[in-house]
């Protein structure tokens, strides 16, 4: 008992220092984005502002035009996600309940490209967006124009399918018994309503916890939107805010710490609605 004791005691100290530790930074964000510009410059420096100094939020909402980049944010990552859970949802089903030929090797293929490095990815994929044919000023051979950078397009349809989604999704539809499908064909019922009206329904937790994984990635994506983003019309608030760390004063910086809570507060919101079914998604995720 005592020897369970010691290591339980072990086991939330480290659990808490782990817990302090990936708290700090934040917390640190957030005090700093309350500071007025005289507690920034003070010395020693203090880790909590003495009051709520509001001001900061709305000079950085009003002064860097944060309203049109975090609209464009919305758009990307709601119209991103939706996307990315809808292609896996259709592909998940058939790699997990129909047989089909080649099935298998089809379902080895997508999870092959998990092995290909994001970095990897990045010219072909510039390239690709530059060359679609008729947009963007382009002719038929995908030349003479811009194709689709610079435009929100740019950032959604590159990412739309998901092998992490794919795989996901196979794998919680798997553990669904095949009896209830076997018992709705016989009933008469379509693959198409197999899916649609017992599929989804049943994979609700799975679908939340892609969803809200796909829309931090979407929402925290810095790089590709770097690329293929020239104009400040399309701009997410990642590359936004990047432009803002040229500025190294104290109450400067208290505005880049603003923009950063307002950015995270979307991530948080979306994670505390959804968190129940997130844990439970993955939790049955592979469990067959």
């Amino acid at each position: 008992m005592s020897r369970q004791l010691c290591g339980k005691i072990a086991l939330y100290v480290i659990m808490i220092l782990v817990a302090v530790i990936m708290a700090t930074p934040f917390v640190y964000m957030v005090s700093v984005a309350f500071k007025t510009p005289a507690e920034m410059i003070a010395y020693p420096p203090k880790l909590l502002p003495k009051g709520l100094y509001l001001e900061n939020f709305r000079q950085v909402w009003d002064t860097s035009n944060l309203s049109q980049y975090f609209l464009n944010t919305v758009i990307v990552s709601v119209v991103k996600t939706a996307l990315v859970v809808m292609v896996a949802a259709l592909a998940a089903y058939p790699f997990a309940k129909l047989d089909f030929p080649l099935r298998d090797v089809l379902f080895m293929l997508v999870l092959a490209t998990l092995m290909i490095p994001y970095q990897v990815t990045l010219i072909p994929l510039f390239v690709l967006v530059k060359k679609i044919p008729l947009v963007g000023g382009n002719n038929i051979l995908g030349e003479g124009g811009t194709g689709l950078l610079n435009t929100l397009w740019a950032l959604i349809i590159p990412g739309f399918v998901s092998p992490v989604g794919i795989f996901l999704l196979r794998q919680f539809i798997s553990t669904l018994p095949d009896e209830l499908f076997d018992a709705a064909r016989i009933d008469g019922c379509t693959e198409i309503g197999i899916f649609s009206k017992m599929v989804l329904p049943l994979i609700k937790p799975a679908i939340t916890a892609l969803s809200i994984m796909t829309f931090q990635g979407a929402w925290n994506d810095f790089v590709w939107p770097l690329l293929v983003t020239q104009s400040q019309s399309v701009w997410t608030l990642q590359v936004a805010l990047s432009q803002l760390q040229t500025q190294f004063s104290g109450s400067e910086w208290a505005q880049l710490m603003a923009g950063t809570v307002i950015s995270v507060i979307p991530l948080l919101t979306v994670f505390m609605f959804g968190q129940r079914h997130f844990v439970e998604g993955v939790a049955f995720t592979g469990m067959k």
